[in-house]
């Protein structure tokens, strides 16, 4: 009787170690993405529901309001018009934000399943990179549904204005970068929050030209605009969307300010990622 032979199949076999090396940054997204599907209800319903809410409120109830008492409009155009891109690159911030925030806190705090992903192949830049594309994928998600509401009520038109979703997203991806390195880098998971509504979301979204110019603004608060990421991205989002005037010089300003962000940022992120997994 012919005596069936068996191959053990250890880990060496089933793991592909130059793999993993290579492609690490994409498991942890691929990893993180599926864990939002869970909520894809809920991610669709607040992706819908967030436009129409500020499309409703602010661009149509408050623009009017506006729209007739400036003959002109702001900077030439409808208020929806001079609106839109700030409100699209506000929404895209938050939420890429948002999206590294939670994960993050839990992968180091709550169900610390970073120490895990470190304890395979996948080194600690490898997980904050996994961690940042995640959020900008979601981000992305967020962002067309956005951009589809503000053409639906007119905000945006034009085959030009499609050029606003990589400006926005590469806006989103910079901040998302500053932030992932910032919960990081804090342990205290109260005292992170806190830092971020109070001092972080609420000057961002009141003083980066968002719902009127920045100029208008007193001259010792335009500084905080100055520094905020939203405004640089709203500044590009209205030379796109209805060609707000920027010099070139200008615009190689908003761009290579972001970059900066998003390069220092990841450095900063993997830095703080290596530091308390080697711990």
């Amino acid at each position: 009787m012919a005596t069936k032979e068996f191959t053990r199949k250890g880990s060496l076999q089933i793991v592909d170690v130059p793999k993993v090396l290579r492609n690490g940054s994409f498991y942890i997204a691929q990893a993180r993405i599926a864990n939002m599907l869970q909520w894809k209800w809920s991610i669709i319903g607040e992706a819908i529901a967030n436009p129409m809410f500020y499309l409703l409120s602010v661009g149509i109830g408050i623009g009017k309001f506006v729209n007739s008492h400036q003959a002109k409009g702001i900077d030439g155009v409808k208020y929806l018009v001079f609106l839109a891109p700030a409100l699209l690159a506000s929404a895209c911030i938050i939420g890429a934000s948002n999206a590294v925030m939670h994960p993050t806190l839990e992968g180091f705090k709550w169900n610390k399943n970073f120490f895990a992903m470190n304890s395979t192949p996948i080194s600690a830049r490898q997980i904050a990179n996994g961690v940042l594309l995640s959020a900008v994928a979601r981000a992305l998600f967020g962002t067309i549904i956005y951009y589809l509401a503000l053409l639906l009520f007119g905000g945006v038109n034009g085959l030009h204005s499609l050029w606003l979703l990589p400006a926005t997203i590469f806006s989103a991806a910079a901040f998302a970068a500053m932030m992932l390195g910032f919960c990081a880098a804090i342990e205290n998971s109260d005292l992170l929050m806190n830092i971020v509504n109070r001092l972080l979301i609420m000057p961002l979204f009141l003083f980066s030209g968002t719902f009127y110019s920045l100029s208008t603004m007193p001259k010792f608060l335009q500084f905080i605009g100055w520094l905020s990421p939203l405004w640089h991205a709203t500044e590009i989002g209205r030379w796109i969307s209805y060609g707000h005037h920027i010099s070139a010089l200008g615009i190689s300003i908003h761009f290579a300010y972001m970059s900066i962000m998003l390069v220092s940022g990841l450095l900063f992120s993997h830095h703080h990622f290596k530091r308390r997994l080697s711990k």
